[in-house]
């Protein structure tokens, strides 16, 4: 059974970037992260619904700039080591465990993500995942973002299987609900204890971190 993971707030922490600097950034360092990610996933959405693409790294450019703008106390000669981070972002502290645990049980593992090759591949690079995974497959190939379908059946056709067959794991709850109208096999990690949007497409189970995941796999 393939187990498919979002990146981007499932496995890597898009605070991490932001909190590295925390002190340089100063007071509204927490809010500029969080708008950071809104804009982000934000300009996915909207060039999606356009029919335009650009390369999440560009997107992730842009909405940093953005940030600088709405928060003029954040320096922006932080510019380039807040990308830099980005790159590196550090992993939550369960995913190299749960990946590893996975493949200890001859589960096949993917990323499924929004990022850019090169991007995911850095973070997957630094967070040494590397040999925990079998693909990671990025919406380039397709020239769209999530939620679209067309995302999630890059999946299927990596291996070669239905979507009942797969496990996709995300901490976005907008990502669960693509999948889960696309037919996976759905765990939402609820990190924040947030509430349910998407109450006519639920996860298959709800874990508040990935090692819950392990016990649903069970």
């Amino acid at each position: 059974m393939p187990y498919v993971f979002d990146a981007y707030g499932t496995l890597f922490d898009f605070n991490a970037a932001v909190a590295r600097h925390r002190a340089a950034a100063g007071p509204d360092a927490d809010r500029f992260s969080e708008l950071w990610r809104q804009k982000q996933i934000e300009y996915t959405w909207t060039h999606t619904l356009a029919g335009h693409y650009l390369e999440f790294w560009t997107l992730t450019e842009r909405a940093l700039d953005y940030c600088f703008e709405r928060f003029p106390s954040v320096d922006r000669g932080l510019r380039n080591e807040l990308l830099g981070a980005y790159l590196k972002l550090d992993a939550f502290p369960d995913a190299g465990k749960v990946l590893g645990e996975l493949k200890r049980r001859g589960e096949r593992t993917a990323i499924l993500t929004n990022g850019s090759p090169a991007m995911v591949g850095a973070a997957v690079e630094a967070a040494g995942l590397k040999s925990s995974l079998d693909a990671v497959l990025s919406v380039d190939t397709v020239r769209m973002f999530k939620p679209r379908p067309e995302v999630y059946a890059l999946a299927i056709a990596e291996f070669a299987c239905q979507p009942a067959d797969v496990v996709f794991v995300s901490s976005n709850r907008w990502d669960a609900m693509g999948a889960s109208a696309f037919g996976f096999r759905t765990v939402w990690v609820n990190r924040a204890r947030a509430p349910d949007e998407y109450p006519d497409l639920p996860p298959a189970a709800v874990v508040s971190d990935l090692s819950g995941l392990l016990t649903v796999a069970a």
